[in-house]
């Protein structure tokens, strides 16, 4: 484990946790987090930076240059009326990968970073328990929000919900150009596990995806 250290400048937290998808544990503080909407969506900034109204939009002339991810600043207005404020629970926050958890972590989620076959197979596994056909959300944010704030919101419900991300322009140079993310709240991960066995995984149309998902692999490898 390391502590994620501290940047100089803007840093996209996306960006950082390429290191942890290679195996290193990263510990992040409020200090840590180089990008203001990282510190918004991981709970270390109880409200948005000024002017985030115009970031977001068609920027500000002399004062902010924009996004241009919403129309205007009243619909940016709007989305940010509606998302509910996070605070952090602790000083830290820790991200690690799958295989280096040991017996005295108790992660909050766990987050797929993978393509489109591997995603086939997540979806239907969040759907398999559901009469409903919205076991996955994809909800518009920054990409820390994806793997971080929506995973964590859908944890607090009875009935919680994968969350597909990953879509945010400004974060796309931290992942490989065909890969996604899907997070599972830990509540709802827990439950795919234990139905995998009864679920298609089985059958032979799973046997036929999984060939393709080698060939990627091996397509893809570095």
């Amino acid at each position: 484990m390391e502590r994620a250290s501290v940047p100089k400048g803007w840093r996209c937290f996306v960006c950082d946790l390429v290191r942890v998808r290679k195996g290193t544990g990263l510990v992040f503080s409020e200090d840590s987090i180089g990008c203001r909407g990282g510190r918004f969506y991981l709970g270390y900034d109880a409200e948005r930076f000024p002017d985030f109204r115009y970031f977001l939009s068609y920027g500000k002339p002399g004062v902010i240059e924009g996004e241009r991810y919403k129309q205007t600043p009243e619909i940016v207005d709007e989305l940010d009326r509606g998302t509910a404020r996070m605070p952090a629970t602790g000083k830290h926050i820790v991200f690690k990968r799958w295989d280096r958890l040991t017996d005295a972590d108790s992660p909050d989620a766990v987050v797929f970073f993978a393509r489109p076959e591997v995603f086939s197979g997540l979806f239907t596994l969040a759907n398999f328990d559901r009469a409903d056909p919205n076991g996955v959300v994809c909800p518009f944010g920054a990409g820390c929000s994806s793997v971080f704030y929506y995973p964590r919101l859908e944890q607090q419900n009875e009935n919680p919900r994968a969350v597909l991300g990953m879509f945010d322009p400004s974060a796309r140079s931290c992942v490989p150009s065909d890969v996604l993310t899907m997070a599972f709240p830990m509540k709802k991960f827990a439950k795919v596990v234990g139905y995998m066995e009864e679920s298609f995984l089985t059958t032979g149309s799973w046997d036929t995806v999984m060939k393709k998902i080698i060939r990627s692999n091996a397509l893809n490898s570095p």
